[in-house]
């Protein structure tokens, strides 16, 4: 499942009601074998069921904003997730969990647990997508990540048939990864969050976060105050979605932040002298991640850097690629991507890797 939540693109999208451009931010994506729309777990099943009966390929899709698609689209069967809802299902002194289904859209989510006073994704804010999508990827952004708070993802399993609820352990969260986003095996269904009840944020982690609010690293400020400063910094980077903005029409960050070694960090240092110092953070195991919008600015693909068949860098972030004219196709977006991707190989000698998930398409 692609990250996102949305509804077909304006009235100046493609004609085409099967082209799978009408369901991706990015506005790109050939047609769909068969289109088919879930409103519930019960038939999110049921449709994946029919699919394999009849011996498609399947492809599970919420709104597409984590999601390339190929101009030759998808010959199998796309499921649209559309189930919506979230309740309380547990309740202790200081927490509570919420089950949240596959297709509710992120941000609403993420509104209604700050109006109702409970802490753990005010800084997720203003990201598009899906509460089912969230765990494939492990969405993250202002010093929070939904591993913290997942409690459990109650799944189908294609391989055999079952429905079963995997405890957050089971997930194999990563950084920007989990088991769910390279396997179709499972197909998400619910997602349980564990919440904490309080006014107040979670300790401030982002440096850019916490000069934004005017509070220190490790401060709690009230949640609205912490949902409305991420969703002003997010627009400001066009990572808000705007019919009206090109500079929105894509996936977000297109390249994930390189997690290198030591001797790969070092040697990139050297390589980067006369630049200053490389913005990075420590990881565990001696790691360090590097800022991929660093190294693709300094690799002289700056804010936008245009691309073939009306692509570019945006113009407010240099990790999203847009689909700024509207009438791009996908071989354009790929081949920009594939430039910045070979241009940071060549200056920096580190690899940048995809953060969507690509279908019928390859860098």
């Amino acid at each position: 499942m692609s990250d996102v939540y949305a509804e077909p693109t304006t009235a100046a999208g493609p004609a085409d009601p099967s082209a799978l451009a009408r369901y991706t931010t990015l506005r790109l994506g050939g047609p769909a074998g068969r289109l088919e729309t879930a409103v519930s777990a019960e038939e999110i099943v049921q449709k994946v069921q029919e699919a394999q009966g009849r011996d498609d390929q399947v492809l599970i899709l919420a709104g597409g904003s984590n999601l390339v698609v190929g101009d030759e689209g998808f010959p199998g069967t796309v499921v649209l997730v559309r189930s919506r809802g979230l309740r309380v299902v547990a309740e202790e002194a200081d927490t509570l969990t919420v089950r949240v289904e596959a297709g509710e859209p992120w941000d609403e989510l993420v509104a209604a647990t700050v109006a109702n006073g409970w802490s753990g994704l005010e800084c997720l804010s203003g990201i598009p997508g899906s509460a089912g999508a969230t765990p494939i990827q492990n969405v993250g952004a202002y010093g929070q990540e939904v591993a913290e708070v997942i409690a459990g993802v109650l799944v189908y399993d294609r391989r055999d048939g079952g429905i079963s609820r995997l405890d957050a352990a089971d997930c194999g969260f990563a950084y920007r990864s989990s088991i769910f986003k390279y396997s179709d095996r499972w197909v998400v269904l619910s997602v349980d969050f564990q919440l904490h009840r309080s006014p107040l944020s979670g300790p401030v982690r982002y440096a850019e976060l916490a000069r934004a609010l005017g509070v220190e690293v490790g401060d709690r400020v009230p949640l609205a105050d912490a949902r409305a400063t991420v969703l002003r910094l997010r627009a400001g980077k066009g990572m808000v979605l705007d019919a009206t903005d090109p500079d929105t029409w894509s996936v977000g960050s297109f390249f994930t932040n390189p997690v290198l070694d030591r001797g790969a960090y070092e040697s990139l240092r050297e390589r980067a002298t006369e630049l200053g110092e490389p913005p990075s953070w420590p990881c565990p195991g001696d790691l360090v991640k590097v800022s991929a919008a660093w190294l693709i600015d300094k690799a002289g693909f700056g804010k936008g850097h245009p691309g073939p068949g009306g692509t570019a860098i945006s113009g407010k972030h240099t990790l999203a690629l847009t689909n700024r004219s509207g009438t791009a196709r996908t071989a354009d977006l790929v081949a920009l991507a594939r430039e910045i991707r070979d241009g940071v190989q060549r200056r920096f000698g580190v690899p940048l890797h995809p953060e969507p998930v690509l279908v019928n398409c390859h860098l």
